[in-house]
Order: structure tokens, then C-alpha cells, then sequence
């Protein structure tokens, strides 16, 4: 019996690694899970945590499944404003604390627009989800949020450098 080549066994090796890593990670990834009136709303995310993932976004997407996100986390609370610039979804904008309170929701944003869309106090992580999601789920300022550890881990490992990368 001959042994693989080095090709073969790199393949294979990052095969198992994948398989490895989604199973870790669970297949949907990390979740925020929202607590509303009407009971606890899941979202799948990913997570912008570096400064090119937050400029890029969800820009060029055109389409986002109705329980999925992008959670945006930052180093430090301060008002957040965001825009639309190159994002083709109408989009709901959640923007939560520190304490992990919802601070204010932009609701159903203009796609390409390169308008601000500031937070109405500070913020220290922001949730994107499809436009609409606010409204169906019952999703209010004031609701608190449940964060995957990730991002917990994320904000408090972040450099010093957490502009808003998607500032105009």
C-alpha cells in the first residue's frame, strides 16, 4: 500500500480541520439572542470585530436571511452613526450599550445611502438585520440583549483603533 502524497495529505488535513472548526463553532455561529415583551429572539451573526470587517459590512450583499446579522463590536461606548453606502438591503439598525440595552433602532434605512444614521446615545456594539425584523419580532429600545461570548471576548480585546469605520 503507498502512502498519499503531501497534496493529499494537506487536503485532508484542512478537511478535518474545517469539519473540526463548524462543529466547534455550531453550524448557525455565534447568536444574539434579543429579550422582547413577546419572549427571546435568536439572530445568527457574524461578527465585524476588526476595522475592515466593519467597513466592508454587509455592503454588496443582496440577500440576508431573516434570523441572520452582522454584530459590530467595539472597544468603547460612544455614539455610533453608521450609513448605507454601497449596501443594496434595507436595513434595521440596533444599536446597543455597554450594559447591553438597546440604545436606539434605525429602522427600514435607505439602501446607498450615504446619509448618517447616528445612534441616539452610546453605543458600544450595533446589530444589522434585514428591514422589517424590528417590527415582526417586537424589538424596542430599552429591550436587553444577550451577546455570544465572542463578542464579549472581541470588545475588551480590541486595540485602541475602534473608529467607526463606516462614519461618512
Amino acid at each position: 500500500m503507498t502512502r498519499p502524497g503531501p497534496r493529499l495529505r494537506a487536503l485532508v488535513a484542512c478537511a478535518t480541520f474545517a469539519v473540526t472548526a463548524v462543529s466547534c463553532r455550531g453550524a448557525s455561529g455565534p447568536e444574539v439572542t434579543i429579550l422582547t415583551d413577546d419572549g427571546p429572539v435568536r439572530v445568527g451573526v457574524e461578527l465585524a470585530t476588526t476595522h475592515d470587517e466593519q467597513a466592508r459590512g454587509l455592503m454588496w450583499r443582496d440577500e440576508l436571511d431573516e434570523d441572520r446579522g452582522m454584530l459590530f463590536v467595539f472597544r468603547r461606548q460612544r455614539p455610533r452613526s453608521f450609513w448605507m453606502k454601497n449596501t443594496p438591503l434595507p436595513l434595521d439598525i440596533i444599536y446597543i450599550g455597554g450594559d447591553r440595552k438597546i440604545v436606539s433602532i434605525a429602522e427600514h434605512t435607505t439602501p446607498y445611502s450615504t446619509a448618517a444614521i447616528p445612534s441616539a446615545g452610546p453605543a458600544r456594539y450595533v446589530l444589522e438585520v434585514g428591514a422589517g425584523f424590528c417590527r415582526t419580532h417586537g424589538v424596542r429600545a430599552g429591550a436587553t440583549v444577550e451577546l455570544p461570548t465572542e463578542a464579549i471576548a472581541a470588545a475588551g480585546a480590541r486595540s485602541s483603533n475602534d473608529g467607526d469605520a463606516r462614519d461618512p
